[in-house]
């Protein structure tokens, strides 16, 4: 690579999922979910792959997830061998270069551009560095290496399990060229919907909008779509970059006008919330509503809680108490959100969140 930077994505394999067949071997083979149990209205923290095959995913509620596996084995989470284990492997990042950006947990980014061992080839290091987690922990990762944090990204999800992707620099271009727009990390449903709307279907049509129509369309991300759409992204990798809040929000196709349905939607944003906390392993004490009405008026309410908190059922509680003091008469609802700030021990970096939470 030569005269570009040399990034590394590396994400373990269904990280929770997999230490808990790793240790446990009732659990190996089996379709397996980490997370509450549905009678206790959990949330599915982590699927193994074997789960994964019958469309069962992490924020799904676990009720959900046995309707569709009525073999599903459920494992209680252990937050602290997971981030032990985190440790071990951060460990093994940190003997070829000090820049290594967590995102959460079970993956980070690298910039391997100048490596503490002098080699050459980022390739290389992504297979050493796979070697040695699969040696020291029996558990295996996906790595994705290119010139940039938004390639490396996408290219280490397209072999998994234990895949090993490189996006060359004299490739970038044509890759996102040809690229499904649904593809594209920080693209979601709702955002892929309206790039389809536009005509928008693969990178080559993004790259053929203008940064102005772009940032007419999408808001300020439409720079960031501007730059990915040319296999461009000057982010850099920043090591230790603490977290600062976590939220999730949706966008409706259809505004949504019975305020039933706005109060079930809260509990299922809720629901995701308290799942990526448990991922950061933090709670939160300020939660903010987010609210965009049909006219595109957007409003936000916050309160600060004394006690921190992180289940899904206090979260949503406490959104509904902020939904009341907002007047829904007549009106109807285009996006809900919820986040959470001041928070407790979060040392993981924040990402940028450039999907919405869509």
């Amino acid at each position: 690579m030569n005269g570009a930077r040399k990034i590394l994505h590396v994400d373990l394999d269904a990280f929770y999922a997999s230490v808990e067949q790793r240790d446990n071997p009732r659990y190996q083979g089996k379709p397996l979910v980490v997370g509450g149990l549905p009678q206790e209205r959990g949330v599915v923290v982590a699927a193994s792959y074997e789960a994964r095959k019958f469309g069962i995913h992490s924020a799904m509620p676990s009720y959900l997830a046995l309707q569709k596996c009525s073999v599903l084995v459920f494992a209680p989470p252990r937050f602290e061998v997971y981030r032990s284990i985190s440790t071990q492997i951060h460990s093994i990042f940190k003997r070829y270069t000090e820049l290594v950006e967590p995102v959460a947990l079970d993956e980070a980014y690298l910039d391997v551009s100048q490596n503490k061992l002098g080699l050459p080839y980022a390739t290389t290091i992504a297979k050493q560095i796979k070697a040695a987690i699969l040696s020291e922990t029996n558990l295996t990762a996906s790595a994705g290496v290119s010139i940039n944090k938004f390639l490396a990204k996408i290219a280490s999800g397209m072999n998994k399990p234990n895949g090993l992707t490189v996006i060359l620099p004299e490739h970038a271009t044509d890759f996102v060229a040809a690229l499904p727009i649904e593809k594209f990390h920080g693209i979601g449903k709702v955002t892929a919907t309206k790039m389809h709307n536009l005509g928008i279907h693969t990178g080559a049509d993004l790259k053929q909008y203008s940064q102005a129509d772009l940032v007419r369309h999408f808001g300020k991300v439409g720079h960031f779509y501007y730059l990915i759409a040319r296999a461009e992204d000057n982010r850099i990798v920043e090591p230790n970059r603490l977290r600062k809040s976590i939220g999730a929000e949706t966008s409706f196709t259809k505004d949504l006008d019975e305020p039933q349905l706005i109060l079930l939607e809260l509990e299922t944003i809720a629901q995701t919330i308290e799942h990526r906390l448990q991922r950061y392993q933090t709670l939160g004490r300020t939660i903010t509503l987010k609210v965009k009405f049909a006219d595109y008026q957007q409003i936000t309410r916050s309160k600060t809680v004394t006690t921190a908190v992180g289940k899904a059922e206090a979260i949503s509680q406490v959104a509904k108490e902020l939904l009341a003091s907002v007047s829904l008469e007549g009106r109807s609802v285009r996006l809900l959100g919820i986040s959470l700030s001041n928070l407790d021990g979060a040392t993981e970096p924040k990402s940028i969140q450039l999907c919405l939470f869509e």
